[in-house]
């Protein structure tokens, strides 16, 4: 599926795209998060855990882990962004999904307090159940924490593997950056590293964009990552 607009009563997108490098080879593994991992490339086999639900702050790698699961699933899961599909009634979104493998609802938040949705989704988790189909869902907080007013909704949303994602530390987005330059085949000096997760916004959606312009720059010029380079190509 695409991004959706706002009438219910036009087709719904085909297909959202998901992001080529949200793959799990490309996220960095902890030792606080490999059990996790485990847990999602075990999901679809017989024995896997029927729902996985992850919860964390903004930016703190849900969306990625739920992307990656769905490369990994191929053309037996759908990945559903609710925040940019929540204008969408409900039952054109969710229908006969349970058909598949694999369903990854993001942004739950998105449409909590929304009674059709949240009905909508406890539909969906029981006929998951019923038809054996996997979901993997990431919200902000919780369950018990979540502001919701359907109360059977927050049930099924406990019935599986609950798991809370920390958000990266200086030191982690600096390890993260390093990682991801190098899956690129670039150096990243820790001092480097350093330098730019001390410089940037805080987030790590921004952090990571900011080395799509490194690469790109450092293509061109054909020049190392050094700071003077990183302070010539950012503008800084």
């Amino acid at each position: 599926m695409s991004s959706a607009g706002k009438q219910s009563s036009q087709q719904l997108p085909l297909q959202i795209k998901l992001r080529d490098e949200a793959t799990r080879d490309n996220f960095f593994a902890t030792p606080l998060t490999e059990p996790l991992l485990e847990q999602l490339e075990s999901q679809l086999a017989p024995q896997g855990e029927p729902i996985i639900l992850l919860y964390g702050p903004g930016a703190c790698g849900k969306s990625h882990l739920l992307q990656a699961s769905c490369h990994l699933a191929g053309s037996a899961a759908l990945y559903l962004p609710l925040r940019n599909i929540s204008d969408y009634s409900p039952e054109e979104v969710l229908s006969g999904v349970e058909s598949l493998n694999l369903v990854c609802l993001d942004d739950l938040d998105a449409v909590l307090g929304v009674p059709e949705w949240e009905l909508a989704l406890f539909n969906l988790f029981n006929r998951a159940r019923a038809a054996q189909c996997r979901l993997l869902v990431a919200a902000s907080a919780a369950p018990r924490a979540l502001s919701l007013d359907l109360e059977d909704l927050r049930s099924r949303l406990s019935w599986g593997i609950v798991y809370q994602l920390q958000e990266s530390s200086d030191d982690d987005k600096t390890a993260i950056l390093q990682f991801r330059a190098s899956r690129r085949g670039l150096h990243l000096t820790d001092e480097v590293a350093r330098y730019i997760v001390n410089r940037a916004p805080r987030s790590l959606d921004h952090l990571l964009a900011l080395l799509d312009d490194l690469d790109q720059a450092s293509l061109v010029e054909k020049r190392a990552l050094s700071i003077p380079f990183v302070k010539q190509a950012l503008g800084w």
